[in-house]
């Protein structure tokens, strides 16, 4: 199948064209034939005319690309090679929603032919690929794995906003049902990934691999979030101390701050779901999560107690917060903590005010029922910088003087302007 993709006379279909999905599609597009697929219409007819849903990529991304964006089954179907890259979300309870997988799984069995092949690139548990995903591909196809067609998982390495770590500058993990298919995985993956990729002995082994990179950085933010709130009891500074304990060698640099999104907030339900199926409650990992689940709470907490000793009448106090979006300079709003620091603060009968660069006013009113404000005020009790978003960064102490009363805090999360405010209260994680 390899020299037939090269040669044109076979292609490969990205089913799902999000943050994962289309630079995928696109960096497979330079160099084979390619088809994107996605069940919204919308984003369809967005992207025939170069245009990228999440904002992600600009119009040049799609110059000289060889691809037909598509919703249609039937043009689908003439793919071969198939990759897989829809959301796998939690629940509201944190259990994984494996719709999406399982929806994408059904859609492959209503297409998949002898001799095809099948990567899943969307972060599940180990053993998803195979105990969940595949059973439904052959309900629907009434095909073997191993026998009729090929399977692999190849876990998605996205990081939304850096535009220096990306699909062909990281190593890709590729893993496949037999030794066959590996080796037409990591082929396939070759012809983009400059980087090289990484062979895992098994499906599970690549699975589990993505899922502890995310369990990582969780845990690792969730100690620096629980050092913020310890010293802030003792006065002192988390960034100044991080910078001081940075001059070791070894001295690995995390920072406190709001965990949200579709990964580190996620992924680590992911295995505790698995685990817990298994007879094992993890005792680590969930810690960790509880810690960061609770930094939202957290900071509206402390902003509240600052305008109660300042100002007394907490119904004619004002907020503005300054960032909505999961992280900064994206537009993406999936799991922002943002959300729950605007529904913190209004519980307690505080007028809010959001901005932000990069979301949707719409898209922030339909998830979680506020929109941003169109026109910033001049007399906020208290400033919260939640996303150091780079329309930020030359703000002065001077802009926030004119937009806060003179008692005001500016709660800065990201310590983004430590040693800069002088005109009012400062505090940061």
């Amino acid at each position: 199948m390899y020299q037939e993709l090269i040669d044109k006379k076979k292609s490969l279909a990205v089913i799902g064209l999000g943050y994962v999905g289309l630079p995928i599609a696109l960096e497979f597009a330079k160099k084979i034939k390619v088809i994107g697929f996605d069940i919204n219409a919308e984003r369809i007819e967005l992207m025939k005319n170069n245009i990228d849903p999440s904002n992600e990529l600009d119009a040049a991304a799609f110059e000289n690309c060889d691809i037909e964006f598509t919703n249609q089954l039937a043009v689908l179907k003439t793919a071969n090679f198939f990759i897989v890259a829809v959301p796998t979300p939690v629940d509201a309870n944190n259990i994984p929603d494996l719709i999406p997988v399982k929806r994408a799984s059904e859609t492959i069995g209503k297409v998949i032919k002898q001799g095809d092949c099948v990567v899943f690139e969307s972060t599940v548990y180990p053993g998803c690929t195979e105990e969940d995903c595949v059973p439904i591909i052959e309900k629907f196809s009434g095909l073997k794995m191993n026998e009729d067609y090929k399977i692999g998982y190849s876990p998605e390495r996205i990081n939304p906003g850096d535009k220096e770590h990306t699909i062909t500058t990281i190593t890709k993990v590729v893993s496949g049902c037999c030794d066959e298919s590996l080796d037409l995985i990591a082929k396939v993956y070759e012809l983009v990934v400059k980087a090289g990729v990484h062979k895992a002995s098994s499906i599970k082994v690549a699975e589990a691999a993505k899922i502890i990179e995310n369990t990582q950085r969780d845990l690792n933010i969730a100690l620096m979030n629980e050092l913020s709130i310890i010293f802030d009891k003792m006065n002192i500074n988390t960034f100044e101390v991080l910078e001081a304990a940075g001059t070791k060698w070894n001295f690995l640099k995390f920072q406190p701050g709001l965990v949200g999104g579709h990964c580190i907030g996620v992924d680590p339900y992911y295995l505790t779901y698995k685990s817990k199926q298994l007879g094992y409650d993890s005792q680590v990992i969930l810690a960790g999560r509880e810690i960061n689940d609770g930094m939202s709470a957290y900071v509206a907490k402390k902003v509240l107690q600052f305008i109660i000793q300042q100002n007394g009448n907490v119904k004619e106090s004002k907020v503005l917060i300054m960032g909505a979006t999961f992280k900064e300079n994206v537009s993406d709003i999936r799991n922002s903590k943002v959300a729950d620091v605007v529904k913190e603060l209004k519980s307690f009968s505080l007028q809010v005010d959001v901005t932000d660069p990069n979301a949707s006013s719409e898209e922030l009113n339909h998830e979680y029922g506020f929109t941003l404000t169109k026109e910033i005020g001049t007399a906020y009790d208290a400033v919260i910088i939640t996303v150091p978003h780079n329309e930020y960064k030359e703000l002065t102490d001077q802009y926030f003087a004119s937009i806060t009363k003179e008692h005001a805090l500016i709660a800065d999360l990201k310590g983004s302007f430590r040693g800069k405010i002088t005109s009012r209260s400062y505090w940061s994680l």
